[in-house]
């Protein structure tokens, strides 16, 4: 074999592994950062009635204190008042809990001003319950929690 046929069968096999590899279906961990990914787009273009489509029916937040519809108003109100949203997903911790349920817990810094520059913001503590719906991981319960700056570095 000579050096360009055993470039040319490494590069190959290299574009059949990528092949291989990209046609893997997600995993259960893949699939929820994902989603919360898609939300996290959603949300800093101010796309409200896409950002909600991740969120189940019967959500409940803060310990059952809030309600899809609550959510959904908070959420135009917060890009009412800010023109910009902005957030840094810290790494994204995914357990199963059975064959429908999952948690994610993660930090998120939240940062909303007029334009490029935030006026304001604060790091979140956010431990998330997702249930699969019709193969589509929705968003079934939330709990956040602001974290003090010492405690968030």
């Amino acid at each position: 074999m000579t050096t360009a046929q055993a470039i040319r069968f490494v590069s190959a096999l290299v574009v059949f592994t990528g092949l291989i590899a990209c046609s893997q279906p997600l995993t259960l961990e893949q699939r929820i950062i994902s989603t919360i990914r898609e939300m996290e787009a959603k949300i800093e273009n101010g796309e409200s009635r896409a950002f909600m489509e991740h969120i189940a029916e019967d959500f409940s937040g803060q310990q059952e204190v809030l309600t899809r519809d609550q959510v959904r108003a908070m959420v135009i109100l917060q890009l009412h008042r800010h023109k910009r949203l902005q957030a840094q997903l810290f790494p994204i911790r995914v357990a199963e809990s059975g064959e429908e349920f999952a948690t994610a817990h993660f930090r998120a810094l939240v940062t909303g001003g007029a334009g490029w520059i935030p006026e304001s913001g604060q790091v979140y503590d956010f431990e998330t319950r997702w249930q699969l719906v019709d193969d589509e991981w929705l968003l079934h319960s939330a709990r956040w929690a602001p974290v003090a700056l010492e405690q968030a570095l």
